[in-house]
């Protein structure tokens, strides 16, 4: 049982949206019992705005291996709140302003309490609202963890160590999906960490929408509909290979940077598909350092140090759209919708 007893005059039932059958992505907004903590580690949050995901609700019916089965299913992993109560030893204490993901394997934040842990928390950056906050922890950790967790580049190359930099400055990284929620914070790390070129795959070479991911950090933007990749480094290979290549795709894409990251020592880490499942024949024969599907870990520790760099201002989130909790079918029809322009936000208290 929680190590702490939960203070008086909290509500017995909060709203929530839930999705009440997961053979189905129906959704409902209803209410459940206030979460009381049950493991040493957990934080009781009133959530101010949540952030649902693409494709979350075809999680539990798709990968029940990582999804218990019974669990409540409270939709939005990732969430922005104010700590309600805490562990003694947990670092957090009642008023803290935080924000975190939570694991997928528990309930999420699109309700008016829930419970996350404290390893999984961190507090929010003072420089953003809480609207801004929720559209952090996914995006902004999976780019974290692909980048400097995953690829090679050097985090200590953030805060300035020139060792770091001089070795990051020898890499080139491609990014692939870097106008989306995931890839604008990759372009934006390795830039910030001193990647010696950082080319960014995106739908148009020129234009606003180019600028704007240049304005990230990008060196290079290539349009996909203007080439392929297999094309592109084909013109100069030598020029063009690169070291790290972060897929945020999957398909045709993800195996078209099988031409792009260098033989022997590249690294090719994908959020979406497994590399060697979209391998090409004709480059059966070539190696890489490294090939790779991860799944982002919530942890806060890493949130931390993204807070610190959003504070400092050399790090920005995007919001598309914030909803009502009232309107969360609307939210999950331009999460699903493919067209948001940064994340979409669902607020849960009057204060988002």
């Amino acid at each position: 049982m929680a190590a702490f007893s939960l203070p008086a005059g909290l509500p017995e039932t909060v709203k929530a949206v839930l999705q009440p059958d997961i053979q189905t992505t129906d959704l409902v907004l209803t209410t459940i019992p206030l979460p009381k903590p049950t493991h040493p580690d957990d934080v009781l949050v009133r959530v101010h705005a949540s952030a649902p995901c693409n494709g979350e609700l075809l999680w539990a019916k798709n990968y029940p291996a990582m999804i218990p089965a019974g669990k409540l299913a409270v939709v939005g992993q990732d969430m922005a709140g104010t700590v309600v109560a805490a562990p003694a030893a947990s670092g957090f204490t009642a008023g803290d302003e935080v924000f975190c993901r939570i694991d997928a394997s528990r309930p999420g934040s699109a309700s008016e309490y829930t419970l996350a842990r404290a390893s999984e928390l961190a507090r929010k950056p003072r420089t953003l609202g809480w609207v801004d906050a929720a559209s952090v922890p996914l995006s902004a950790l999976t780019a974290w963890q692909a980048v400097f967790e995953q690829g090679s580049l050097e985090a200590a190359g953030l805060r300035g160590d020139a060792a770091a930099r001089q070795r990051n400055g020898a890499k080139r990284v491609l990014v692939t999906g870097a106008s989306g929620s995931v890839g604008r914070w990759a372009v934006q790390l390795a830039a910030l960490a001193g990647a010696g070129a950082v080319v960014a795959l995106a739908g148009a070479a020129q234009g606003p929408g180019a600028d704007a991911v240049r304005a990230l950090g990008a060196t290079e933007v290539v349009s996909y509909r203007e080439t392929t990749l297999a094309d592109w480094v084909a013109v100069d290979r030598a020029a063009r290979e690169c070291d790290l290549v972060v897929d945020m795709v999957g398909g045709s894409t993800l195996a078209g940077c099988w031409s792009v990251a260098k033989a022997g020592s590249g690294e090719l880490i994908s959020v979406n598909t497994p590399p060697d499942m979209v391998k090409p024949e004709a480059l059966g024969s070539k190696t890489l350092g490294k090939s790779l599907f991860f799944i982002v870990s919530p942890r806060g520790s890493d949130l931390a140090q993204i807070a610190e760099l959003i504070d400092a201002g050399k790090l920005k989130p995007a919001v598309d759209r914030a909803y009502a909790m009232e309107d969360f079918a609307a939210a999950f029809d331009r999460v699903e919708s493919g067209k948001a322009q940064g994340k979409v936000i669902i607020k849960i208290s009057d204060e988002a």
